[in-house]
């Protein structure tokens, strides 16, 4: 079952596509963090990872994290987040899927934010314009930054794209 709101986030340690290991909570630091769990061949991610891309650049510095999880193995992982232009690290959770198996993402993407005290404060999967703002908003409020619109309306991209 998938990680509700208020649960205290599941503890993992992950190889990036850098050649780092990654850890919740050791490589938090206390500070939130935004997990994407994704494949490389959902149509849905493709619409949400510019905006996604665009809260790192909305909130840039070091106050939180954001950490992409794949679900696929290494190449194609590593081609699919040049396309994307993802510029922060790339987990790999394939081919055992053990993260996946804990956070029980029930679709791609999944979008977890974790507070600093390591639970889940908010998640949302799929594609919706209104849940990438909320989460926006509350990343914002969680590092003290003024919100920003990650999801405009009327950009020419759909509001909505189930996952």
């Amino acid at each position: 079952m998938i990680l509700k709101v208020g649960a205290l986030a599941s503890h993992f340690t992950l190889l990036g596509i850098d050649g780092r290991e990654y850890s919740l909570p050791g490589s938090l630091g206390g500070r939130p963090a935004v997990l994407v769990f994704f494949k490389t061949s959902c149509g849905t991610c493709d619409v949400a990872f510019p905006y996604i891309n665009g809260l790192r650049e909305a909130y840039p510095g070091d106050a939180w994290r954001l950490w992409a999880v794949s679900q696929d193995p290494p190449g194609r992982t590593i081609d699919y987040a040049q396309r994307q232009g993802i510029t922060y690290p790339v987990l790999l959770d394939a081919p055992a899927f053990v993260v996946s198996k804990l956070y029980d993402p029930p679709a791609t993407p999944t979008l977890f934010l974790v507070d600093s005290a390591g639970r889940v404060a908010y998640s949302t999967h799929g594609f919706v314009k209104a849940d990438v703002n909320e989460l926006s908003r509350l990343l914002a409020a969680a590092i003290g930054e003024e919100p920003v619109v990650a999801a405009a309306a009327g950009d020419g991209r759909p509001d909505f794209k189930p996952g």
